[in-house]
């Protein structure tokens, strides 16, 4: 069945447009159709707080409306490309637990970086044989910084895939940086850390996920909240726009309680974001969706 068109409001809403377009099944991929995809989701960096990504997929996996093209930055480009693969939330929670991808980084001093991310490098390769994005089940883009030229990149649709996924999640100076084709990549919050941009012409609804709570703390204690709070500031910057070109936007308070570093409390991310969607769900999309099958876009001459 063809995806149903959303109603939404404010800035982060489907514009007059699209809430009229029409799109039947059989030719939905047309190149007729203004949109090759009807559903697309945006998952943003936040370190561990990433993690709450798995629950967001799930919700939606289970209410019928799983996004069909994928962008991702850092933990979301992480989580993002896995979904991307085929596995489900629960499966990517899986892997994720048994393999214990938050354990596997290892120290190394005396470089650009501290941690290295071989480990989880090996991971990718055993759960995604075929190192091209054009190997991936559905979709995907992720945003990466090209520090070297001073500019954000886009990478996805072909070409390699596993080496740019660590590099958008390559984060600076905790993270050793990536080196590829001669120039030197981390992670894409830098620039990009809400990648709606990538596939926003591509989808009919674009969903955000942004998981870095940048609303007032109760508190700010050591020089590690001081400095995990002052990123996360700073790349919400990038974030403003990003907001205003998605339809829908999950963006929990509760992640306040959480910090970049929280990888232990895998469960309760996860929970987080689970609950954040099925509120959206219950409470912004249910109450406007199109249950009859929609017709056929009609194409303007």
């Amino acid at each position: 069945m063809g995806w149903l068109n959303w109603l939404g409001k404010d800035a982060g809403r489907i514009d007059e447009k699209r809430q009229d377009a029409k799109v039947s099944e059989q030719n939905r991929v047309s190149p007729k159709n203004k949109y090759a995809h009807d559903i697309g989701i945006a998952l943003s960096g936040g370190s561990a707080r990433g993690f709450a990504h798995i629950g967001v997929l799930k919700a939606l996996d289970e209410k019928g409306m799983s996004p069909d093209i994928i962008s991702g930055t850092s933990m979301g480009s992480l989580v993002g490309v896995l979904y991307a693969a085929g596995y489900s939330a629960d499966q990517i929670l899986e892997i994720v637990k048994k393999d214990k991808i938050f354990n596997l980084v290892s120290l190394r001093f005396g470089q650009n970086g501290f941690f290295e991310l071989d480990a989880i490098k090996n991971i990718l390769k055993d759960k995604i044989p075929e190192d091209d994005f054009s190997s991936l089940k559905k979709p995907f883009y992720l945003s990466v910084a090209n520090i070297t030229d001073g500019q954000n990149e886009v990478k996805g649709e072909k070409g390699p895939l596993i080496d740019f996924v660590l590099a958008s999640c390559s984060v600076p100076v905790i993270i050793l940086p990536q080196e590829i084709d001669g120039k030197t990549y981390i992670d894409g919050g830098l620039f990009d850390n809400l990648p709606s941009a990538s596939i926003k012409d591509k989808c009919q609804t674009l969903i955000g996920v942004h998981v870095n709570y940048n609303g007032p703390v109760d508190k700010i204690e050591g020089m590690k909240g001081v400095a995990q709070r002052a990123f996360s500031l700073g790349i919400e910057q990038n974030v403003v726009e990003s907001r205003k070109l998605c339809d829908f936007m999950i963006e929990p308070e509760e992640m306040k309680k959480f910090s970049f570093f929280d990888f232990d409390r895998i469960d309760d991310l996860v929970e987080v974001g689970y609950k954040a969607t099925m509120k959206l769900i219950e409470e912004e999309l249910a109450p406007v969706l199109k249950t009859d099958r929609i017709e056929e876009q009609e194409t303007k001459a």
